[in-house]
């Protein structure tokens, strides 16, 4: 990224906001927050930002007007904002309901990109949102202790292929996998809940009945021609206790293209519960 004395910072839930202002803070930049209101910890006002203005998801034009103001040339796009409030949560300024009716396909994708080409018209260049976060990106390899055993390297073959055909139509970039046959595929409600759903399901099962094994292989990708500049795939500790949890032993990452949020603490969270991750 260029010198530039002021950075925006479109902040969404989690900690890749925060993240990102500090990372940015120690490079010298001025970092001007647009907070969601409906998505943002409110905890960014404390994190010695130049400026935090907080705006609801659908106020598009708002987000402009702001950066503007503020002299913003150049903006990253940080953390979760839930699927499922994008399509039905927001109330749309006139700017995002023209875009919305634009819109060729529903998904994630193409609304992101539609507003990065609105932000692109008005000056305002949407960076890479990892562009500041280059060493938590997945290393090739086993990151953990444990190597994935055979039966889980199945799953993992497996669940990529599953997930590679699924994540060209945006959904299915995290696949549950016991013993070669897919137990959950996420939609629009995020790793987490699926793989919950996926414990849940294998709780379910009559133990008679099944021939599954309760160990469950997690496979999380990047999509096809993933645009790093949003909705990259995230994984930190709450991944490794939500997958404790659920009975998954191991998980199955793309090197270079999944953020480890809590950077070290990952694999140290994994290791501490036996759990083997793997990045290819």
């Amino acid at each position: 990224m260029p010198p530039n004395p002021k950075l925006g910072l479109i902040a969404g839930n989690g900690k890749f906001p925060f993240l990102v202002l500090d990372a940015a803070r120690a490079q010298g930049f001025d970092v001007v927050v647009a907070a969601i209101k409906e998505e943002t910890f409110p905890e960014i006002e404390k994190q010695g930002a130049a400026s935090v203005h907080w705006l609801s998801l659908g106020e598009l034009s708002k987000l402009i007007e702001t950066f503007q103001r503020e002299g913003v040339r150049r903006a990253i796009m940080a953390g979760q904002v839930k699927h499922k409030q994008i399509f039905s949560s927001i109330k749309p300024d006139w700017r995002l309901a023209k875009l919305l009716l634009s819109l060729g396909t529903r998904n994630t994708d193409s609304l992101l990109g539609a507003v990065a080409k609105v932000l692109s018209d008005e000056g305002i260049v949407l960076e890479n949102s990892t562009t500041l976060l280059e060493p938590l990106l997945a290393k090739p390899g086993v990151l953990t202790s444990r190597s994935a055993s055979d039966e889980e390297k199945k799953n993992i073959t497996y669940g990529r292929a599953v997930a590679r055909h699924l994540a060209q139509y945006d959904i299915g970039q995290t696949v549950v996998v016991a013993e070669s046959a897919c137990v959950a595929v996420e939609a629009m409600e995020g790793t987490d809940a699926t793989i919950e759903r996926a414990g849940k399901l294998m709780t379910s099962l009559d133990g008679d009945a099944s021939t599954l094994s309760r160990a469950l292989t997690v496979v999380k990708i990047a999509k096809p021609n993933q645009d790093m500049r949003f909705d990259v795939p995230v994984i930190g500790v709450k991944t490794i206790d939500v997958m404790r949890s659920a009975g998954a032993t191991c998980l199955a990452v793309d090197a270079g293209k999944c953020l480890l949020l809590d950077g070290a603490a990952v694999p140290q969270a994994a290791d501490g519960v036996g759990i083997s991750i793997v990045a290819d």
